[in-house]
């Protein structure tokens, strides 16, 4: 008889230097690489996170300090006399709760607008042949490419002296006109941005869905209505918050064409001038300091802030869906 052979061990059950042993090394090398890129990894995303995070902790921090702690070498984070004086104050002098109903209202009617129009020319852009195409989708570059300050005194001008058909001349600042007109052209805020973005999510989309639905009967429009917009859900979602966010801290536009409306970008911007005065006025203040200065500044920024944080506590998870399932497809 012959004596069988034995079966080799299970690689399941063998220990670590057993497989590192029967792989020439080579798993252990591979184990260590594996381990130094996680904590590189790891060590790389606490820094980017720190950078974000901190300015906002400290920030919150000195806004909860009283005056006397923002000069106290042993206080490096939490103060020791707690106060909410230095909200109260802001608050009243940004008046808080018009300023932020306005900016509520504002940033949702035009991003709503800034969604819709971009929505039309990305979907046109990715589907349909018109004279110039390439060179209309280059100014659509030059968009995001050129910053605005280049053209605020063509801007200002413009509706400023603004011609309705050649008749007469009237004056559309201090009012939400010029807001609604650069929206509804596809001229605001990041607007450029958004149409690439529709645009390159389109392109992705088959071409046998708008031939079913032109052969149902369907024209273009209805298709774009019907079809196309509910399967670009997670692309006009990232738009609609991007949009909002960016109007709700915009003070570019906001003081170029706004005056009469206040929103929370244009009170945080006044709020040192206008810090002075009030002390001066309801607590008798002679001079203020500046670290007292620049913490009721911090101050109006977290107020500022704080309903775009807590928006995205309830919406992180659209949010972080939206842009994971948004692809940029060239």
């Amino acid at each position: 008889m012959t004596k069988k052979n034995k079966a080799p061990a299970n690689p399941n059950h063998q220990t670590f230097w057993e497989r590192n042993e029967a792989s020439d090394g080579i798993l252990l090398k591979e184990t260590i690489k594996k381990y130094i890129v996680s904590i590189f990894r790891a060590i790389l995303l606490f820094g980017m996170c720190f950078l974000i995070l901190q300015p906002i902790l400290n920030k919150l921090s000195i806004s909860f300090m009283a005056e006397k702690d923002l000069y106290d070498t042993t206080i490096i984070v939490l103060p020791k006399n707690f106060s909410l004086l230095n909200y109260k104050i802001a608050a009243t002098i940004m008046n808080y709760k018009n300023a932020l109903w306005n900016t509520i209202w504002v940033s949702i009617l035009v991003s709503l607008l800034q969604v819709a129009t971009c929505a039309l020319v990305g979907y046109g852009f990715s589907r349909f042949d018109f004279p110039l195409k390439r060179f209309w989708f280059f100014c659509v570059i030059l968009v995001i490419v050129v910053p605005p300050q280049t053209i605020s005194t063509s801007l200002f001008l413009h509706f400023r002296f603004f011609n309705i058909l050649g008749i007469t001349t009237v004056n559309l600042r201090n009012s939400m006109t010029p807001y609604i007109l650069m929206s509804l052209t596809c001229m605001g805020l990041k607007d450029g941005l958004y149409i690439f973005m529709i645009r390159q999510y389109f392109m992705g989309f088959p071409f046998e869905l708008e031939e079913a639905a032109y052969v149902d009967g369907c024209g273009p429009l209805k298709t774009f209505v019907r079809i196309m917009v509910p399967g670009a859900k997670p692309i006009l979602v990232s738009c609609f918050l991007f949009s909002f966010v960016w109007q709700w801290t915009d003070s570019f536009y906001t003081q170029l064409f706004l005056g009469k409306i206040k929103l929370l970008s244009m009170a945080v911007s006044s709020l040192a001038d206008k810090f002075a005065q009030y002390m001066k006025e309801v607590y008798g203040y002679v001079s203020v300091t500046t670290g007292y200065q620049n913490a009721i500044n911090a101050t109006g920024v977290m107020l500022t802030i704080l309903p775009l944080i807590i928006l995205y506590l309830f919406a992180q998870n659209l949010f972080v869906e939206s842009l994971s399932s948004t692809g940029v497809k060239m």
